[in-house]
């Protein structure tokens, strides 16, 4: 393969490989479950889009569990998801600005975000809001890598990112939560969950939450529109499901994620408060039967929206006012057919910018079939989508076999593809209603090892893309002034080690990602990403107090296209303490960036320096 492993790389590989030798021999006893890695009782949803043991699913996914989002401390999802193998993000300034999540290298737009199974994003830039996500909603969070497009349809290329809000189950939990920290930083959320119990139990959760903090200067000097001056953002949110038994095996529900977001940003130097106003909402009703023994049905009516408003002065044109909104009505049944099981899928989405009064409906049919034998586990699926863009089919098959002894090997193929967004549509002077999908076509092979208290992970991943759109300016058309179209391949190609194990009782992690995204027709990097980036961590346990360190490190990038404006390498060390003074009581302590690194994700953007952030955390049942 063209890849290039550095010798240090190869030094860390082979050492941990020594390690994990070592602990096959010498450590018996099992180490609690890690951050990230799935464990063998875990269960996973978004490879299979149905609840498997982490040990059934091939797909190469990632855990951010309950206890990581709360020690967390962070200021957004994307500062959580930066912390993961395979996740890189960029960002115009604080927590509160635009943010671009990058899976395996690939492109913000080349991936899918659900919230509770419900897909969100706005369809005239094909990206989610990261930035108005609310935090304190969020229960765990599962990173699937690769295409999916045969389970999820348009833009699975480099993964699915699935956040799944709290549960309500058992007894009543109340919980709640208030915070402090640098740049003024204020938060505050609390919660009800629990269910009634009976024959037609009503299971419920509900949650709200608020952020607000002062920030700092989104831009540095030499940037277009710097601005000194502080920029600050504020989050309200409020979300809530309802489920209720009708029948043994039949229920219904419904649930809601509502947020807002006002962020300010730079555009000059005069005295007004330049901001963007976001909204982030989605609802769904849905419908689980057991219709017979071996087959369930789900039927679900789901719709999000992303609000999206700028404002850079006080006259009209000062500002603009993008909404878009998707509605989507899914029925998935699934089949089991003795140890085999066959799922059967039917989606219709309707996507609609009423800025440019356009819509587009995508009739999508998919099926899946798992089977394990023994040692073997073995998927394959398919998929037709059919929309204003043309008909597009998409297939992906994996093969999993288990050695015994906890180390098991599996490959996969697959094919995938992006559908053009609105503005690389319509956008009139910019958009070609000629445009057509971007294709994928990715293969991989993964080891995993899972026993003696020793966890490693090892992926290798080889996706190249087709028909990528880019932007031109002048357009080859030779009538409008820029547009896009397309014209790139592009290769994500990559390496991806993960580790976790306890010695001399301290948890440590560790991921590594060597990868090379670049564009296959110009032979540059592919902008804001980096080809080495890597996670450490460690968490010692002394009675009620937990105590760990991060180490996040990111090797050089580009910020342009064209490979010529370098964002230098950094690494940031963070600490956070978490004290259970009382069974219903902690407090969370965090001080990140330790060393106060200067660096930029985006150049001429601002980041953070040290901060701080305080919690005080209550939880009774």
């Amino acid at each position: 393969m063209n890849f290039p492993v550095t010798r240090q790389a190869a030094a860390v590989s082979l050492a941990l490989a020594v390690i994990s030798s070592a602990a096959v021999a010498d450590v018996p006893s099992p180490a609690p479950s890690p951050d990230a890695i799935p464990t063998a009782d875990t269960v996973v949803v978004t490879a299979t889009r149905t609840a498997q043991r982490a040990v059934d699913v091939i797909a190469d996914t990632t855990i951010i569990d309950a206890e990581e989002i709360a020690r967390s401390g962070a200021g957004s999802v994307a500062d959580i998801l930066r912390r993961q193998r395979g996740i890189e993000i960029s960002r115009n300034g604080a927590a509160g600005t635009t943010t671009s999540v990058f899976i395996r290298g690939a492109n913000a737009n080349q991936s899918v975000v659900l919230v509770d199974g419900v897909r969100f994003g706005s369809a005239t830039t094909g990206t989610a809001s990261w930035n108005a996500i609310p935090l304190g909603a969020i229960d765990r969070i599962e990173i699937v890598y690769g295409p999916l497009s045969t389970l999820y349809g348009a833009d699975a290329i480099g993964g699915v990112i699935q956040i799944f809000t709290r549960k309500g189950e058992g007894a009543p939990v109340v919980t709640g939560s208030v915070g402090v920290g640098s740049n003024a930083t204020r938060q505050a959320d609390a919660g009800i969950y629990g269910s009634s119990g009976g024959p037609n139990a009503i299971s419920y959760a509900f949650g709200a939450g608020y952020e607000d903090s002062d920030g700092f200067s989104s831009t540095r000097p030499g940037a277009s529109g710097y601005n000194p001056d502080e920029d600050g953002y504020r989050r309200r949110n409020a979300n809530g499901r309802v489920t209720m038994a009708l029948a043994p095996g039949h229920e219904i529900g419904a649930q809601f994620l509502v947020s807002r977001l006002f962020s300010q940003y730079d555009s000059g130097t005069a005295n007004y408060d330049v901001h963007s106003d976001n909204d982030l909402n989605t609802a769904a009703v849905f419908m689980r039967n057991q219709v017979l023994p071996n087959w369930h049905s789900t039927l679900q009516y789901a719709r999000s929206e992303d609000k999206s408003g700028n404002f850079t002065n006080a006259t009209p044109s000062g500002a603009s006012q993008i909404d878009t909104q998707q509605d989507e009505f899914s029925w998935q049944n699934d089949i089991a057919i003795g140890r085999d099981t066959l799922q059967l899928l039917y989606t219709h989405r309707k996507e609609e910018v009423p800025s440019m009064q356009r819509s587009r409906i995508t009739n999508s049919y998919a099926a899946a079939y798992s089977a394990k034998r023994g040692q073997h586990l073995v998927d394959v699926s398919a998929r037709h989508d059919r929309s204003v863009y043309g008909s597009k089919n998409t297939g992906a098959a994996g093969y999993g076999y288990d050695f015994g002894n906890g180390l098991r090997a599996t490959a996969s193929v697959g094919t995938s593809f992006r559908a053009p967004t609105f503005n690389e549509l319509y956008f009139p002077g910019y958009g070609l209603e000629t445009n057509k999908p971007e294709k994928g076509r990715n293969r991989e092979v993964g080891l995993r090892y899972d026993g003696n208290g020793y966890q490693l992970d090892a992926t290798y991943f080889h996706n190249r893309l087709t028909d990528m759109i880019v932007s031109s300016t002048p357009c080859p058309d030779g009538v409008n002034k820029s547009c896009a179209y397309n014209v790139n391949e592009g290769l994500l190609e990559g390496f991806s080690l993960a580790g976790s194990t306890r010695l001399m009782g301290v948890d440590l992690r560790a991921s590594l990602d060597w990868q090379d995204p670049r564009d296959e027709t110009t032979g540059k990097q592919l902008a804001r990403r980096a080809k080495k980036h890597a996670n450490f961590g460690a968490d010692y346990t002394m009675g009620t107090l937990k105590t760990g360190v991060e180490l996040s490190v990111s090797g050089e990038r580009f910020d342009d296209a064209a490979n010529n404006r370098r964002l230098g390498g950094y690494g940031l060390l963070n600490l956070h303490t978490t004290w259970q003074f009382t069974p219903d009581w902690s407090l969370l302590m965090r001080l990140d960036n330790v060393a106060d690194k200067q660096y930029e994700i985006a150049r001429n953007y601002g980041t953070s320096g040290r901060t701080w952030f305080a919690a005080l955390r209550y939880r009774i049942r």
